[in-house]
């Protein structure tokens, strides 16, 4: 008796509806990041240990899934290594990992192709990336990223026009109540030295940041605890109730950290950001400036992103980005800023399924099924299912002659929205009988208007 399958812990199979609906997602996003100029890349699902190991912290090192070497890989280990753990004994088994995200690879690609790339280079890229995580509801060990980066340039062009890409691609999906929150990284650190907090960046940003989870009160109790005086925290307290337009909070803001040449580059960086989305199209009715927004805190060096779709059960981030300043540097190539954008494609999936906001025609396959009566007429019938498909249509023909009801109940199952039924009569005619499976209305017709109306309906 066989063992029953089983998948991996933290893995997950996408059956044809779901695929149906994951590229609907990714190939609308694909569309967007083209329309902007960017271009496509894949890296391999491996890298070497030594391009991913001390790039994501001890914590991350520690999810990386490691990959053991080909053949007898216990070969150039001694007992000496067992005895010292697995600090000694992992470098001399596994070369190689998964990758952990799509920036590493992205940076070590910049690196390694840095004289054949036309610099600012922008591309976009849709992989799996795989973490060893302990798996929970919405965090599995292998999940997709689709991440947007511009990479050579300083320009806040580029800042706004994620804003627009935003806007853009929720717009085609249909999500109107979302918030892209900003913030910038230089506003930040002038808000630490504006209450003389300097050296508690993490611990003050890592505070404000739960502000929208846990509310004021609690965010003033964690400051307390975590040493801040009392003088200090009381300068925060405006950032608290920011309830004006994005010119007003960022007058506010600017008035907070108005003793910070940091806080004040910060502020007329943003506004520059904001004025030059404007100029792009975007209205703004979508853009919060969000001072509490703290996202990246070592990664980040200037203008910070995260989207919110506020209609659903999800309130996690359905996207987030920011501006970095030294992308490639732990490969030996400094000086290169960029600016990225990442969508969450698994969470979106549950904001658009939760919302109802996938279209009909995104889950459908086949357009036509052809009817199979009997292998005598099915002959003739064959180079009719050869035309549709030669004409652009997706179309089969049931593969055997059984039950008029076990035919119409497969179409019925893969959402197929038309039959095609050509009997003898029918091919004697040169009319074909098209039958809407939704609506039950039938129409004869010959091929050429069969064509038509299967291609107007697509």
């Amino acid at each position: 008796m066989s063992n029953k399958p089983t998948l991996p812990k933290g893995t997950r199979d996408f059956g044809p509806q779901q695929m149906a609906k994951r590229t609907y997602i990714l190939d609308t996003i694909r569309t967007v990041f083209q329309k902007f100029g960017f271009q496509p890349l894949e890296t391999p699902s491996l890298e070497n240990l030594s391009v991913l190991t001390g790039k994501y912290g001890d914590e991350g090192d520690q999810l990386l899934f490691k990959i053991l070497d080909n053949g007898d890989f216990l070969a150039k280990t001694t007992h000496a290594d067992y005895e010292q753990g697995v600090s000694a004994l992992l470098p001399k088994i596994a070369g190689k990992g998964l990758r952990y995200d799509l920036t590493v690879p992205f940076a070590r690609y910049v690196v390694m192709n840095q004289h054949e790339i036309t610099f600012p280079f922008k591309r976009y890229q849709v992989q799996p990336v795989w973490r060893a995580d302990r798996p929970q509801k919405g965090r599995y060990r292998e999940f997709y990223q689709c991440d947007a980066d511009v990479v050579g340039t300083d320009s806040l062009l580029c800042e706004a026009e994620i804003i627009r890409i935003l806007e853009e691609v929720f717009g085609k999906f249909g999500i109107e109540k979302y918030t892209i929150n900003v913030n910038h990284r230089q506003i930040l650190n002038g808000l630490v030295e504006a209450i003389g907090a300097q050296g508690k960046e993490s611990d003050l940003l890592v505070a404000i940041d739960k502000l929208d989870k846990i509310g004021k009160e609690k965010v003033i109790t964690e400051l307390q605890e975590r040493g801040f005086a009392d003088e200090a925290i009381q300068k925060l307290v405006p950032i608290f109730d920011l309830k004006g337009n994005n010119s007003e909070n960022l007058s506010t803001a600017q008035e907070i950290v108005r003793d910070s040449e940091t806080g004040q580059r910060g502020i007329t960086e943003l506004r520059e950001v904001l004025a030059l989305a404007k100029s792009l199209g975007s209205d703004l009715n979508h853009v919060q400036f969000d001072l509490t927004l703290a996202r990246g805190l070592s990664y980040y060096t200037g203008t910070i992103f995260e989207v919110k779709a506020q209609e659903a059960t999800i309130s996690s981030s359905i996207s987030g980005g920011g501006r970095y300043d030294n992308l490639t540097g732990v490969f030996g190539l400094s000086g290169v800023s960029g600016v990225g954008i990442s969508f969450g494609v698994d969470r979106i999936y549950d904001v658009m399924e939760d919302m109802g906001l996938f279209p009909e025609e995104s889950q459908i396959g086949t357009q036509v099924l052809l009817i199979n009566f009997d292998k005598e007429l099915q002959s003739q019938v064959v180079p009719v299912l050869s035309q549709l498909r030669e004409r652009g249509i997706r179309a089969e023909m049931y593969p055997e002659a059984v039950k008029l009801k076990k035919q119409f109940s497969y179409a019925d199952k893969k959402n197929i929205p038309h039959a095609l039924v050509i009997g003898s009569n029918e091919l004697a005619s040169g009319e074909f009988s098209l039958k809407n499976l939704k609506t039950g209305e039938q129409h004869s017709l010959p091929l050429e208007a069969v064509i038509e109306r299967l291609t107007s309906s697509n």
